[in-house]
C-alpha cells in the first residue's frame, strides 16, 4: 500500500521538487522529474522508475499506476499543487533514472539528429520526438543544449527521449569527427555557403547524422566545417528562416529511414 504524504514540507517532496528545478541536480542523482499519467506510464515503458507520487483522485482514474515499480506515495491535492510543474497538476508525478548512452554504443550505420547549443527545451524536445517519428536511432546533443530531461522537454518529446538513445558530448566537432570516421555521411544545417537540400540525396548506406544549431546563432563554423556537407531548407522570401524544430522536422523527414 502506497505512503500517504500530506505536508508540503515533507523532505520526500523537497527532494523531487529539487530534481524538478536543478538540472545540475539531475545530473548528480541521474534521475529526473516528470509530471502527468500518459508521460509518466509512458517513461515507465523506457526507463526504469524509482518513485511515482499520485494523488487519490488521479489514482481513480489511472488505476494501472499502482503496477508501476518503484517506491509509491499517495499525495494530499496541496502537496501535487507543489510538485506541478504545470498549473493545474495532474495529480501524477514521476522520478526516473536518467538513461546513459555514449557514441561508441550507436549503431556505426544510424541515422542520427545532433543538436549543438539549442537552448529552448521545447525545441530540443520537439526535435527529439521528429527524430523518433522518422526512424533515427538516436540523438546527440551538445553539453550546452537545453537538458532533454527537464520538464518542458519531456512535455514537448512525449518520452521520446527514452525511446531511442540520447548522448551528450562536450566537443560536436569531435563527435562528428567519430561520426565521419565510421563513414556516416554528416550534413549541417546552414543558411550561407550551404547548398539545397535536394542536393542530399541518399542511398546513405553508411548511415547518416545531421547537424542543428542554435535558434539565434546556427552552427559554429567549426562544425559547419567537420561536416560533409551544408545544407539549406528552401523557402520563400517572406521570412528569414525557420526556427530549429521546425527546420529539425523537415530534415528528419527528408533524411528519415524507410522500411
Amino acid at each position: 500500500m502506497a505512503e500517504y504524504i500530506s505536508s508540503r514540507e515533507n523532505p520526500k517532496i523537497k527532494y523531487a521538487c529539487k530534481l524538478q528545478q536543478s538540472a545540475a541536480f539531475r545530473e548528480k542523482e541521474q534521475l529526473f522529474f516528470a509530471e502527468g499519467p500518459k508521460l509518466c506510464l509512458e517513461l515507465a515503458k523506457g526507463c526504469t522508475n524509482k518513485v511515482i507520487y499520485y494523488t487519490e483522485q488521479a489514482l481513480q482514474q489511472w488505476k494501472q499506476l499502482e503496477q508501476l515499480p518503484g517506491q509509491q506515495y499517495l499525495v494530499s491535492e496541496p502537496v501535487a499543487e507543489k510538485l506541478a510543474g504545470v498549473p493545474s497538476p495532474q495529480g501524477v508525478f514521476g522520478l526516473f533514472a536518467t538513461p546513459c548512452a555514449t557514441l561508441e554504443q550507436l549503431s556505426p550505420k544510424g541515422h542520427y539528429l545532433c543538436m549543438e547549443a539549442v537552448q529552448d527545451p521545447g525545441n530540443v524536445g520537439t526535435l527529439i520526438r521528429s527524430a523518433a517519428a522518422f526512424g533515427f536511432d538516436g540523438v546527440i546533443c551538445s553539453t550546452k543544449c537545453a537538458s532533454p530531461f527537464g520538464a518542458k522537454a519531456l512535455r514537448a518529446s512525449m518520452g521520446a527521449a527514452v525511446r531511442i538513445p540520447v548522448v551528450m558530448v562536450a566537443d560536436m566537432p569531435q563527435a562528428i569527427a567519430a561520426l565521419r570516421k565510421n563513414g556516416i555521411f554528416t550534413a549541417a544545417a546552414a543558411l550561407y555557403r550551404s547548398k539545397p537540400l535536394s542536393d542530399a540525396v541518399g542511398p546513405f548506406e553508411n548511415g547518416v547524422a545531421i547537424v542543428i544549431g542554435n535558434e539565434g546563432q546556427g552552427l559554429t563554423q567549426q562544425t559547419i566545417e567537420a561536416c560533409d556537407i551544408a545544407v539549406r531548407i528552401p523557402i520563400s522570401d517572406q521570412v528569414e528562416s525557420l526556427n530549429a524544430a521546425a527546420a529539425g522536422a523537415v530534415l528528419t523527414w527528408h533524411f528519415r529511414k524507410e522500411g
